[in-house]
């Protein structure tokens, strides 16, 4: 699967919640521990579903989500592509996963892939200045 980057910088094609990974109760169950247990956040399985990413829709997946709009209002892409890239409404986002994993040190290797990766934006912006670059 070619890579879907969210406008913060997620991405998409790593994340469990994206509709083409999302295949039935188990995953939503996963997802929704996964959830609780490293970042706090209670979500019952029956209320994930399917997301398309932000970037197939005008709207952000996630209502409390600062970066859409910004990033939205600019014409661009993703906060990559963003001259103010760093800025407060992105390091919040950013320093949320961040600090989880730190709390986590000894994540097993397959939550890490499919619960912190797919949120590791700050690499994946990184890679989309750096090609702006070359």
């Amino acid at each position: 699967m070619e890579h879907i980057i969210a406008k913060c910088g997620y991405r998409c094609d790593l994340c469990l919640s994206y509709e083409a990974n999302l295949n039935g109760d188990a995953d939503r169950q996963r997802m929704s521990e996964a959830l609780a247990k490293y970042y706090g956040y209670t979500l019952p399985p029956e209320q994930i579903r399917p997301c398309k990413g932000c970037g197939a829709t005008a709207d952000a997946p996630d209502a409390n989500c600062q970066v859409h709009p910004c990033v939205v209002a600019r014409g661009l892409d993703n906060c990559g592509q963003c001259p103010d890239f760093g800025c407060e409404k992105l390091k919040t986002r950013m320093d949320t996963v961040e600090e989880c994993l730190k709390r986590c040190p000894d994540v097993p290797k397959d939550d890490y892939e499919q619960f912190f990766r797919p949120y590791l934006s700050r690499g994946t912006l990184m890679d989309v200045q750096q090609a702006m670059k070359d």
